[in-house]
């Protein structure tokens, strides 16, 4: 499930790059369109007549990620679902490595090595995250990094709520899911 908003020039080289990484693995790829203005939405249904596994679900205007990723997990149809973000800042040759991980698991979540984000964006995403765990009193590492691997069953089962999609591993863990994390 990749949330997409404005993100026509990297769509081509993701969709590629999901291929490669997947090779001959059963996948699907729902990229759901968040009121994209740059022509996103036409090159999703391109992607779709070439390729069925790739899906497209469309918002007529802005919904923001959390309701684009719900959506893309509502319909998704395997027993395990990805998400990532569109613009490359995880690597989707991390997926196999993921998908190992999840192992017993009911989810596993990446935490970024080298963050590709200036020094000030680095640190504000790690006092957030401590600040995050201290009240929640979880200790996932990095709630903002997209690349994360569920069953199913689980993330199905947790609310979705607006702006909630960094919460994904503490909402699956207050209602007793397994999470793992791995680095990307």
């Amino acid at each position: 499930v990749v949330p997409v908003h404005n993100e026509l020039d990297n769509l081509k080289p993701l969709v590629a790059a999901i291929e490669t990484a997947l090779g001959s693995v059963s996948w699907e790829l729902l990229l759901v369109d968040d009121g994209s203005t740059d022509g996103s939405d036409a090159l999703i249904r391109e992607l779709h007549a070439a390729d069925p596994r790739i899906r497209g679900v469309f918002f007529g205007k802005n919904q923001g990620q959390t309701a684009a990723i719900s959506a893309g997990i509502r319909e998704a149809t395997a027993p395990l679902t990805a998400t990532m973000d569109a613009d490359l800042q995880n690597d989707p040759s991390d997926l196999p490595a993921m998908l190992d991980a999840l192992g017993d698991n009911d989810a596993v979540v990446g935490w970024r090595r080298k963050r590709q984000d200036n020094l000030v964006r680095r640190w504000s995403s790690r006092i957030a995250n401590a600040i995050r765990n201290k009240l929640s009193r979880d200790s996932i590492r990095d709630t903002g990094c997209s690349l994360k691997v569920f069953r199913a069953e689980a993330i199905r089962r947790v609310p979705l709520f607006e702006g909630m999609h960094r919460f994904f591993p503490t909402l699956l863990r207050y209602h007793g899911y397994s999470v793992a994390e791995h680095p990307v």
